[in-house]
């Protein structure tokens, strides 16, 4: 993906500059951050298409902060940047949604390479899992808070339109139901999984009450849900 935006979040200067001179030389536009906290006032302004994120960081931590990320904006990669080897597995896993990682110490080259493959397979995905508007069977009305099947409004609940938007901002992708209760209840109440089930139910028969030839939200046993519409 030749200029995309990249969010580098490091606090070293000389590996910060090392990793921003390098991807700067081929093609991508960086800045660079060097502390946790100031990471999420930044990203309500500005939306890259891929963060580079230190592990530990002063501050608010990269793992928080990877969280934090998928909560509010699922659609952007996450690359990972650590030095504990042992986190590579928390890393990676459902519970936070990483997209790749690097271990420290690493060649620039290697960065790049991974960037390169990440924005790969993200644009991949978007291009063969999300229609294009004319053709969508859903389409979102942010500011109004509604959901349209055939230009007719599926009457959401405000927890069933947050469900939707989370999965469609990401389509093809997995969400677990943990990650979806941090959506749906951001005050961090204590739910049971089934509360989720409950929601996906209901959002399930509103849509096909509408699309009756069709399946939008899927279930992946044993993991979660994810927005994929057939065709």
């Amino acid at each position: 993906m030749d200029n995309a935006s990249l969010l580098v979040v490091e606090d070293e200067p000389k590996i910060a500059r090392l990793m921003a001179d390098y991807l700067t030389t081929h093609g991508f536009e960086v800045t660079t951050l060097d502390h946790g906290d100031e990471v999420m006032p930044w990203l309500v302004a500005q939306t890259p298409n891929l963060i580079l994120l230190d592990l530990m960081l002063p501050g608010k931590d990269g793992l928080t902060l990877c969280r934090e990320i998928r909560q509010q904006w699922p659609h952007i990669a996450i690359i990972m940047v650590t030095a504990k080897v042992e986190e590579v597995d928390r890393l990676l896993g459902l519970e936070l949604g990483a997209d790749d990682y690097i271990c420290k110490p690493f060649s620039p080259r290697e960065v790049v390479a991974r960037v390169k493959a990440v924005l790969r397979r993200s644009q991949a995905a978007a291009e063969t899992a999300q229609p294009t508007t004319d053709s969508a069977p859903v389409t979102l009305d942010e500011d109004g808070w509604q959901a349209l099947a055939k230009g007719h409004d599926l009457g959401l609940t405000a927890v069933e339109f947050q469900l939707l938007r989370v999965m469609m901002q990401a389509p093809g992708r997995i969400f677990s139901r943990e990650q979806l209760m941090d959506h749906m209840y951001r005050d961090n109440r204590i739910v049971s999984e089934r509360t989720v089930d409950s929601h996906i139910k209901k959002l399930r028969k509103k849509i096909h009450e509408a699309l009756p030839e069709q399946e939008v939200i899927r279930s992946v046993y044993g993991v979660g849900y994810k927005y994929q519409p057939e065709g």
